[in-house]
């Protein structure tokens, strides 16, 4: 039985404390019927949203181009502050493939994304991680580095600022969009007992490949200032390579350094089964279990061969 293709996409867009702002973009997504919202996380820390859609490729295209027009109407970067790192209004739209999809299709799909939407909002676009031109534009940290207020200064100066697509200068209100195409990515934060970011910045130095961590975490930290603590904050982007478990587990030993208590974590957005198992796994020292004995992706599997989709 032939199934039907299913990519997901989950943009990430510069809001995440404006009610009516996060409204009149959730109701454009409401729009697309065709297109499952499986997570919609408004970050007011970060002040910033990750949304997660899926659907056939066509179909959600479609959604993330009316929900990246949305916010190039409704959010101006000139007044936007927030601990993330962020350099555009709708600040990135990542294709990821999931069912009978290739990378090389999510690859394409981030070129003609990028390509349509440049066009219609004249938003300069930059193509990131697998659908990257540029290696040196691999890395979504170096694509974003110096943000909205950096890259303003620097395109239309600088050469290696070039978008892949639009034009050569910041939009005056919604900066700049990276695209890409790649793997799943998990969105992982580990909260610390105590308000010191040194401590914080020290340990994400520790676990970040750039810094001489693992290789398929990127780490920063940051001041959760409502809550009075500080916070490793992760993107793991390849679990299967460097599992959730692992990282955790270094954050602990660095904590224990400074005298500081791990003192919660979370995942932010969506997260395979397979992530799971595997920490289950590690922390129960399980022995010769394996993903299909877990109800939910046998039930989940069962439907899949009957639906075909």
């Amino acid at each position: 039985m032939v199934l039907s293709k299913v990519v997901e996409c989950v943009p990430n867009f510069s809001e995440g404390r404006n009610k009516k702002v996060l409204d009149e973009i959730l109701s454009v997504i409401k729009k697309h019927n065709a297109v499952k919202l499986l997570d919609f996380s408004p970050d007011p820390d970060h002040n910033r949203t990750d949304v997660t859609l899926v659907g056939s490729p066509d179909d959600v295209k479609a959604a993330v181009m009316d929900i990246a027009i949305k916010c190039v109407e409704l959010i101006d970067m000139n007044k936007h502050k927030g601990e993330h790192p962020r350099m555009g209004a709708i600040d990135v739209v990542p294709f990821i493939p999931v069912y009978n999809v290739t990378m090389e299709e999510c690859i394409e799909l981030a070129n003609e994304f990028a390509k349509e939407f440049s066009e219609r909002t004249n938003v300069p676009c930059y193509l990131y991680e697998e659908a990257a031109k540029r290696e040196d534009r691999r890395n979504l940290a170096d694509v974003r580095r110096g943000e909205f207020e950096g890259l303003k200064k620097e395109i239309g100066r600088n050469p290696n600022k070039i978008p892949d697509y639009g034009p050569n200068r910041i939009h005056p209100t919604a900066g700049a969009t990276a695209v890409g195409a790649r793997f799943f990515l998990i969105a992982f934060n580990v909260n610390l007992g105590t308000n010191n970011l040194d401590v914080a910045k020290k340990i994400a130095k520790a676990v970040r490949h750039s810094s001489g961590g693992y290789r398929y975490v990127k780490a920063m930290g940051f001041d959760i200032k409502e809550k009075n603590i500080v916070q490793v904050s992760m993107n793991l982007v390849n679990y299967q390579k460097t599992p959730i478990h692992r990282v955790f587990e270094t954050i602990k030993n660095e904590a224990e350094r400074y005298g500081v208590p791990v003192i919660g974590s979370e995942i932010v957005g969506l997260i395979p089964l397979e992530a799971l198992f595997d920490v289950a796994n590690h922390y129960l020292r399980l022995e010769d279990f394996k993903l299909d004995q877990v109800l939910e992706k046998k039930l989940l599997d069962t439907m899949i061969e009957k639906t075909g989709r």
